[in-house]
């Protein structure tokens, strides 16, 4: 069943409301902490804040159609990025060292990381198997 009257599992919840978190932290950082390069024109910074935004619109819609239309594909989807993304951060704290900027992505890396846990686990394991209806 989909549709309003559908409750998905706690699992399913946590993990939803855990990954909009992540990617609200991302937002907010991109916004506030200022991570370009100072030789970047201005077309450029503004084609990479476009990339960034339709990045963020494209995992809000993986979030809600793992969480609830049922789509693995979208979660594993998900757990691909987050692996690109902890690969990222260990880069870059091996090349600048841990700075405020990483240590935000840190938190978003592990709240990604928690919520993807919770749709693994518990009532979220039957919720993915079924088919949607």
């Amino acid at each position: 069943m989909n549709g309003p009257d559908v409750q998905v599992p706690k699992n399913v919840f946590y993990f939803e409301v855990l990954l909009y978190l992540s990617l609200l932290i991302d937002v907010l950082s991109a916004a506030f902490l200022d991570r370009m390069p100072d030789d970047v024109t201005d077309s450029a910074k503004l084609a990479l804040n476009f990339i960034a935004v339709v990045m963020t619109l494209g995992f809000v819609q993986l979030v809600w159609l793992a969480a609830h239309r049922r789509k693995n594909w979208a979660r594993m989807i998900l757990l691909v990025a987050l692996m690109l993304s902890v690969a990222s951060i260990v880069t870059t704290v091996g090349d600048t060292g841990l700075q405020f900027s990483t240590f935000v992505d840190i938190v978003s890396t592990a709240l990604t990381a928690l919520g993807l846990s919770f749709s693994f686990t518990g009532d979220a394991q039957g919720w993915f198997r079924q088919p949607e209806r």
